[in-house]
């Protein structure tokens, strides 16, 4: 089932930026996994949201508005950091929404982290009765809300047409393909 946008505007409330800085030296060091999100500069709460939810599963989020040194006008230079970053990251986050439908940055980080052969994870997402993906995206593995026979609720990795799945942590996507 997508994620709904309202849970992860809730859960926005509980970001924290100072938190999250800390947790990007732990991954640095190798103790975390890093992802690289791709999402549109418009849903800046929902981003934030979903940084508790992986923080809470031991994944850090790079965050391409959070890095200072970006350019601040989109450019060139712009474009050679994400590549950048996309390879130096574990895996590749696609958060599905209206907006990142329409954005002309979100279809081509994913078809870069395509063919550099990144882990992609797409994130699909509910608002009201509209949930959000594109045919392509399908080709992907989905991270889902999710509950277990006995009442666990949560996050968890879905392959396309699956029923059964793994709960989201450091642990399990480092060992999916």
């Amino acid at each position: 089932m997508p994620i709904d946008q309202s849970v992860l505007r809730q859960k926005a409330f509980s970001y924290d930026r100072r938190l999250h800085e800390g947790l990007r030296t732990s991954a640095s060091v190798g103790t975390m996994r890093r992802a690289f999100l791709c999402h549109s500069h418009q849903d800046e709460a929902l981003v934030q949201g979903l940084t508790v939810i992986f923080r809470e599963a031991g994944i850090d989020l790079y965050i391409d508005w959070q890095d200072h040194s970006m350019p601040e006008t989109p450019n060139t230079e712009t474009a050679q950091r994400i590549q950048h970053k996309i390879k130096e990251c574990d895996i590749f986050l696609f958060l599905a929404t209206a907006n990142s439908k329409a954005s002309r940055w979100c279809p081509w980080e994913i078809g870069y982290a395509d063919s550099s052969q990144k882990r992609i994870y797409v994130i699909p997402t509910l608002e009201g009765a509209a949930s959000y993906g594109n045919e392509y995206l399908d080709l992907y593995k989905s991270i889902d809300a999710a509950s277990s026979p006995n009442g666990k609720i949560g996050y968890a990795l879905f392959s396309r047409g699956q029923t059964d799945a793994e709960w989201i942590s450091n642990e399990s996507l480092r060992s999916h393909r």
